[in-house]
């Protein structure tokens, strides 16, 4: 391990030690975000309605998540229709009216309502209240001992103008105000359809209070007894997500953006080229020396010293003919005078070169070391 990884990983340990500090002292806020989603545990999430719609419906209630307009390509025979605070389009609001008006009944459970469905329907819904807190009632009787207390966050949406023979099923009821309709019922055709403009009452942080249920119950009953098809948003796309439960559960998804930082930061600070180890090579050796020396050895071990003087003289002769020109064939005096001139050495040394060469070429002149010994030295200093 060298140095800088071991610096790297001390970094990298200080840093996960002061994330674990933070995320161990951090308190665990509240999201009070509307979202009426039917999968969020959130205050205002629809996790307990969606969980506790197939008893409240008698197990008579369908979850789409088609678009209006998809889901009634084909004829519906009446039915009950559910909506909550969902965006839709113009073409899928009118088909969910021609449903009505055929027959069907639909409960719109809307905060805020497009103005050109709610002109065809009969009224004008907008900010009726601006109060913290106040009450939801029925105006049946029957439901008097039924309400809900709004303490967190009511919309205060309700109706300034509804047509004659509008049904006046809910109010809104504050303590300082006149009461405000916040739950109708229209006439449409051989249906009916019901608004309620005030969506908290079926969220969790209400419906999980004690008495609240039973102001649910009643708004529901409205309804006749066959089967209920509520429109939710299409969550196809985030059920598929391989990621969906880390990202999902906070401390997970904690985990995982660590994790990637520090994957990014291990890639970061090993890109650089790491040069590979080059292998030290030996250079060749020259042995022509140390050849040499082995064979002038043996030869001497031998001691045929006239074999060696031949040799000897040839490489001599040889040398002379490449690097100085000279015919070798004649060693007379014409041979002496030019090896003279070319070498600058005296004739008294060239001349008893050229008697010990010749003595060497003869193959039955006796020669002995001193002989072989002295051509040697002759023949180096002439050339």
């Amino acid at each position: 391990m060298n140095k800088t990884f071991k610096i790297y990983a001390v970094i990298f340990i200080v840093v996960m030690i002061i994330l674990v500090l933070f995320e161990a002292n951090k308190t665990e806020s509240t999201d009070w975000r509307k979202n009426f989603n039917i999968n969020q545990k959130s205050p205002f999430g629809l996790f307990v309605f969606n969980n506790e719609a197939n008893a409240l419906f008698k197990n008579k209630i369908k979850k789409t998540g088609e678009t209006p307009y998809d889901y009634y390509q084909t004829d519906r025979k009446p039915h009950n229709i559910l909506v909550i605070e969902e965006e839709i389009d113009r073409q899928s609001w009118n088909k969910i009216l021609d449903q009505v008006s055929n027959g069907s009944d639909a409960m719109f459970i809307l905060s805020e309502m497009p103005k050109q469905i709610s002109d065809s329907i009969g009224y004008y819904d907008s900010q009726i209240s601006f109060e913290d807190e106040n009450v939801l009632k029925l105006t049946d009787k029957k439901f008097s001992n039924d309400f809900i207390h709004l303490d967190k966050f009511p919309s205060g949406r309700g109706f300034t103008f509804i047509k004659p023979g509008v049904e006046v099923l809910g109010k809104t009821v504050e303590k300082n105000n006149s009461d405000q309709a916040n739950f109708i019922k229209i006439s449409f055709g051989k249906g009916n359809i019901y608004v309620h403009c005030e969506p908290l009452f079926i969220t969790n942080y209400y419906l999980l209070k004690r008495g609240n249920v039973r102001y649910a119950q009643d708004v529901f009953s409205c309804l006749d007894d066959r089967e209920t098809v509520w429109f939710v948003e299409n969550d196809a796309k985030v059920s598929r997500f391989f990621l969906r439960f880390i990202l999902s559960n906070p401390a997970l998804k904690y985990a995982w953006w660590v994790f990637l930082g520090g994957m990014v930061l291990f890639i970061f600070f090993n890109a650089k080229r790491k040069q590979r180890i080059v292998p030290i090579i030996e250079p060749l050796k020259n042995t022509s020396v140390d050849f040499v020396k082995s064979i002038g050895n043996l030869y001497l071990q031998e001691g045929d010293f006239h074999d060696m003087m031949a040799k000897k003289a040839q490489y001599f002769l040889n040398k002379v003919r490449m690097d100085l020109l000279i015919d070798t064939q004649y060693l007379d005096a014409e041979f002496a005078k030019k090896l003279h001139l070319k070498t600058g050495k005296s004739m008294e040394m060239i001349e008893e070169a050229i008697h010990l060469i010749k003595k060497a070429q003869d193959p039955y002149a006796q020669v002995m070391k001193e002989d072989l010994a002295k051509m040697n030295t002759l023949l180096d200093e002439i050339i």
